[in-house]
């Protein structure tokens, strides 16, 4: 797999300046490169369908739930803003994905839920994304799996920023 050119320009700086490990820094930056070749593959995986991964987040979390959220519950389940959310909701509602209304037991309050076409768009994508993300490690034997994890889990343990 090639580096994304910014890793190619620093990994030729690592080796010029002698840095200790180049190995492990071009495994870094190997690592990172799949990661946005992942994202990217995402995106156009998303993108057929007018949804980014916001906003498809949003879609599975409210068919998961089977009934009405807040739009505060989404944000938190999310891991995003509430105002991220109030804009992802924004743009599902005008395509008639989603609607809000007030909360019957606080006017004040909201809950969002999805509408027919949005329950249908949330499977028939999921189901689609399911099958593209295990097409991504398909290739991988049992024992590739297990090895794997355990090496990432190996160098996640090494990050001083966990959640």
């Amino acid at each position: 797999m090639p580096l994304d050119k910014k890793y190619q320009v620093l990994l030729s700086e690592a080796n010029k300046r002698q840095l200790p490990d180049i190995k492990s820094i071009e495994l870094c930056f190997l690592t990172l490169s799949l990661a946005s070749h992942i994202d990217k593959d995402c995106a156009d995986q998303l993108s057929i369908h007018g949804l980014s991964e916001g906003r498809f987040i949003l879609l599975f979390l409210l068919d998961a739930a089977n009934q009405e959220i807040a739009p505060k519950t989404l944000a938190e389940q999310a891991g995003i803003t509430r105002s991220t959310v109030t804009g992802l909701l924004d743009g599902l509602e005008r395509e008639g994905l989603v609607e809000r209304h007030a909360d019957t037991e606080d006017r004040r309050a909201l809950k969002v839920r999805l509408t027919l076409k949005g329950e249908s768009m949330a499977k028939n994508v999921f189901d689609q994304h399911s099958r593209w993300i295990a097409k991504i490690f398909g290739n991988l034997s049992t024992q590739e799996h297990k090895q794997l994890t355990q090496l990432l889990t190996k160098v996640s343990n090494n990050l001083h920023h966990k959640e």
